[in-house]
Parts: structure tokens; C-alpha cells; sequence
């Protein structure tokens, strides 16, 4: 569904190129018009800078140029009034009962209101986490679990076919390091000096020998501890409302032959090259900082191999867009992936987009937590989730753009007051279901058969209807630019918004007063707030309560 603002810029941008066929104007239409919503609401419910764009091609004064498209905005279904402010900002105000019909299209639309369709067709590849089977996740992979789904389930609310995908890191010396510190537990030896530690070590040690009597050797053990490594990170992965479509092995690249397949489609393209024994990719005629080794002089397949197989396993099984989310270690990579996809013959600006996610900092009692009780190193999402549960640490690791590192206080967290983000807005969702209780206890009619748009009148409910519109296209946005951050930080000004007309507005009748139309506009007006809370906090995997 579009929002009310894109459905208004579409109209303008029509009437644009009406000007310009007319010959009123010249130059050429934009291919977006951008509407922005005023700060002082006294300046209209939206505002543009058009004329200013246009007033350069078209020899003219921004002014003159508001004044021609003025009273053709006003002649449009549900605009009250155009009014043209500075060196030629247009100003608009809608109809208020237009502008109240909101109300009726998110109930209507329930839980799929907000979803739009400006990335319908397109497949996209979503890898996030990515973690060796070597150990627990920690906080790293904490903050892309949840960014990571999150983002899974905007691209899908703007239409976007998702593929969410884990890549196993199962193959090299990492695991045969895990096997023998495992296989060393175990036994009751020293455990390599470069080898796993952590108490998590011996716990996988006494569940492998219990599930294998007779277990001796360290590929048996390294095979039999990747199982029940990998079955508990996906188990933790389950109870963070983090879903995958797909858990790729490493091993099945090279096992499949796409290793080989891989490497000989780049050769097709021209960007192979021998040197010094060596077999090279060509990465810096495509921006990289240095040329790739893909097979070592001893013949060994490096990493490298491995990635750039894989973005084309990606693409051939039909992904159009390859987003990889990676960690702060991994900046590096981006000129390569991107390098990769242009040796394939792809467009790297479109065919593959790679995000970086900055280190979180966890703060309890005042100090920084560092240790885990299991991992003996950082702390692990089991217990994080033991700290302050699934909501809380979802919402908190969503809420702050991925490319600025963040803080996590457990303290607030912990509680129920405004400072805390997932509380607040929670909150207001469950505000609204008490306030909706009551109005079923008094007998106030509600339900679309029951609303009357003019009764909205009031400004703090035409705030509240303004904000409500805005959220499809806080979708698409967080969807286009890959930000479901965006997302969080909405709902915590639509719940501010509500708190505001709560306070302003009475839905409910006061002692005796007799139920009338205002009270059940209202009533779906609140009803329509809560929807569009609870659509929000189901795009983060955060639950929407009825009562706290």
C-alpha cells in the first residue's frame, strides 16, 4: 500500500508534466517528488521545494513557478488548502475528514498495512551471521541475528522475494583446531595452545562421548561436536525469533564441484591469471586494493575461493540482490565482494551489497561486561537473552543504525520506565488495548460501520492520523536503504504521538456524558494506532502485548 504522502507526490508530479506538455513550463519532470512533513504543523500537513527544483530549466522566479502549480494542487482530491512560503516552498494542508479516512484503510488493510510493493520481483539473498560451528554465538553475531531478520522481514513487507541464509563455516583448520580441543577434553588433556577454550569445550566434550561410546579419533570428534555446535546455535537462533531459509555448508561448494564451476566462469570473463605459480583474480581492475590468490603455489584452494564460488552458487540459484552483513573485522571485504561480482560480469551498485555492523558494548551496574560464563570470552546471546529476553535485546540491537557501534545498558533495559525503548513502546500498545477494553465495556459503537471521519478534527488527532500515514513509507525506506532501524525509531514517535492525543483528546465519556459519534471516531482512531504498533513491532520479531 502507498502512503498518503506518495500518493500525493505522484498527483504533483503529474501535474508537473501537465506543465511542461502545456508548455508552461520547461524542462522536464523529476522523477520523484519529495515531500517533507512540517515541523510547526501551522505550515500545512506537507511541504515541497519543487518550484525551487524546477525554477532553474524553466527561466523563471521559484515563486512564479509555486504560483502556476498552486491552484492546480488545490483543485486535488482531499487538499484544503496551498499556501507558498520563503523563495517558493508550497505548503499543503489536507481536507481533515479526507485525511481521517486513514483510519478506515488501516483497519481495513490490518496487518498488512504498511507493506508496499517497490521491490515486488526482486529476489533477494539475505546472508546474516555466518558463524564457524566452532562455539555459542556471542554479542557479534547477537546484533546481526537481529538486524539481520529484521531487515529479512522489511524487504519482504516491500515485496522483495527473501532467501535468509547462514553460510557454515565447516571446512579448514578452524574445525580440525575445534575437533582436537574437543577430542583433548575429553581425554583430560591439555587443550591445544591455539585451540578452543571455554568452558562450552568440556560440556561438548562429555556430550559427544556419552552420544558415541567408543569415539577415538579427532575427525570423529570434530565431526560429532559440529553436530550438536551447529544443532545449539540453531536451537538459541529458534528462540530469537531469528528464521533461516537456508543453512549452507562450505563444504557442499567444494563437494558440489562449484568451487570449480565458480572459477571457471570468471576464467570466461577474462579475469584469471597465473603468476609465480599461483592462480590469481584480477580484483583490481574493479576497485580492490590487490589482486586475489585463488589457488596458492601448493595447490590449496584459499578463502577467497570459497567466497567468490559462492556469490555465484548465490546468483545462479536466481538471487537478483546479495546482501552480505559482516562484521566490524570485515571492512576489507566490501571492495572484494563488489570486485567479485564485477569479475562475473555483474553490476556491483546493484547485483551485491554488503553491510558492516560496528562492535556492541554491554553495561551493567555501571561497569562493562566483557566475560562469559561459557565462552570464556564475549559474552554469548544465550545470555543476553537470560539477562533482559527476546524483546528487549531484539529491539535494542534493531534500534541504532548498524554502521555506528552501540551500548547496551542492562540496567535500563530492566525497566519499566519511559527510558527504556522497547517499554515505551510496548506500552503504548498495551495503553490502547485497555483503553479499547473499555470501550467494549461501555457499549461504544466501533468498527468501520461505526466512523465518522469528520468528527477528527481536533489537531492533536491530526498529528496522530499525519504520523499514522507516514509508516508505509518508513517501510519502504528502511527496505530501500537497508535500515530497519528506521522502523523502531518511527514507533517511538507514534507512540509519543498517541501519549500526546491521549492526554489531549477523551475517548472515553466523562460520568454521565451519552455516548456520541466522537467517542467511536476516536475509539478507531486508537484501534488504528494499535495496528499499526503492533505491524511495526511484528517487522522487528518484538511481540506486541495486550497488558503489562
Amino acid at each position: 500500500m502507498s502512503s498518503l504522502a506518495d500518493q500525493l507526490a505522484a498527483s504533483i508530479q503529474g501535474l508537473v508534466a501537465a506543465a511542461i506538455e502545456k508548455g508552461e513550463l520547461t524542462g522536464s519532470a523529476p522523477e520523484s517528488i519529495v515531500l517533507e512533513r512540517p515541523k510547526n504543523r501551522d505550515h500545512g500537513d506537507y511541504a515541497t521545494s519543487i518550484a525551487l527544483q524546477l525554477a532553474k530549466a524553466a527561466g523563471k522566479n521559484p515563486r512564479e513557478v509555486a504560483t502556476l502549480l498552486q491552484g492546480a494542487i488545490e483543485q486535488l482530491p482531499g487538499v484544503s488548502k496551498v499556501d507558498i512560503a520563503g523563495p517558493g516552498f508550497i505548503n499543503i494542508t489536507l481536507d481533515r475528514a479526507n485525511q481521517a479516512e486513514l483510519v478506515r484503510a488501516i483497519l481495513s488493510s490490518g496487518a498488512t498495512y504498511g507493506y508496499g510493493q517497490s521491490l515486488k520481483g526482486v529476489a533477494v539473498n539475505l546472508e546474516f551471521i555466518s558463524a564457524n560451528p566452532t562455539g555459542p554465538l556471542h554479542l557479534g553475531h547477537t546484533r546481526w541475528a537481529a538486524v539481520g531478520d529484521a531487515l529479512g522481514r522489511v524487504l519482504k513487507a516491500a515485496g522483495a522475494k527473501v532467501t535468509q541464509e547462514f553460510y557454515i563455516n565447516d571446512r579448514g583448520r578452524q574445525m580440525d583446531l575445534f575437533g582436537q580441543s574437543v577430542q583433548a577434553a575429553a581425554l583430560g588433556n591439555p587443550i591445544p595452545e591455539d585451540g578452543y577454550q571455554g568452558e562450552y569445550i568440556k560440556e561438548l566434550a562429555k556430550i559427544v562421548v556419552a552420544e558415541n561410546p567408543g569415539i577415538a579419533t579427532s575427525e570423529d570428534f570434530r565431526e560429532a561436536a559440529y553436530r550438536v555446535q551447529l544443532a545449539e546455535q540453531q536451537a538459541v537462533l529458534e528462540t530469537f525469533h531469528t528464521k533461516f531459509d537456508i543453512w549452507f555448508s562450505e563444504r557442499s561448494l567444494h563437494d558440489s564441484g562449484a568451487v570449480d564451476h565458480g572459477m571457471e566462469k570468471l576464467r570466461e570473463q577474462g579475469h584469471v591469471f597465473e603468476q609465480d605459480g599461483a592462480v590469481w583474480l584480477r580484483t583490481t581492475d574493479f576497485g580492490d586494493d590487490k589482486d586475489r590468490v585463488l589457488i596458492k603455489e601448493n595447490g590449496e584452494l584459499t578463502y577467497f575461493a570459497s567466497d567468490t564460488a559462492y556469490y555465484i552458487n548465490k546468483r545462479e540459484r536466481g538471487s537478483d540482490i546479495c546482501i552480505y552483513m559482516l562484521g566490524a573485522d570485515h571492512h576489507g571485504y566490501i571492495h572484494r565482494l563488489r570486485a567479485v561480482a564485477a569479475c562475473a560480469g555483474d553490476n556491483p551498485d546493484y547485483n551485491i551489497h554488503v553491510l558492516i555492523g560496528q562492535l556492541v558494548k554491554i553495561m551493567e551496574g555501571g561497569e562493562e561486561v566483557k566475560l562469559s560464563k561459557r565462552a570464556g570470552t564475549i559474552i554469548t546471546l544465550a545470555e543476553l537473552v537470560e539477562k533482559v529476553g527476546v524483546d528487549a535485546a531484539r529491539y535494542t540491537l534493531i534500534r541504532y543504525p548498524v554502521d555506528t557501534p552501540m551500548v547496551m545498558d542492562i540496567d535500563i533495559l530492566r525497566s519499566n520506565t519511559n527510558e527504556n525503548p522497547v517499554y515505551y513502546v510496548q506500552y503504548a500498545h498495551a495503553r490502547i488495548a485497555a483503553v479499547l477494553r473499555n470501550v467494549a465495556e461501555l457499549g461504544i459503537p466501533t468498527g468501520l460501520d461505526h466512523f465518522d471521519p469528520a468528527q477528527l478534527n481536533h489537531d492533536r488527532e491530526n498529528q496522530l492520523l499525519g504520523t499514522l500515514a507516514e509508516f508505509p513509507r518508513v517501510v519502504a525506506q528502511a527496505a530501500e536503504l537497508r535500515e530497519p532501524h528506521r522502523v523502531a525509531r518511527y514507533l517511538e514517535e507514534l507512540a509519543g504521538v498517541y501519549h500526546g492525543f491521549y492526554a489531549d483528546c477523551r475517548v472515553l465519556p466523562l460520568g454521565d456524558e451519552a455516548i456520541a459519534p466522537i467517542h467511536s471516531a476516536r475509539a478507531n482512531l486508537c484501534a488504528a494506532t494499535m495496528q499499526v504498533i503492533a505491524n511495526g513491532l511484528d517487522l522487528l520479531g518484538v511481540s506486541a502485548p495486550e497488558r503489562m
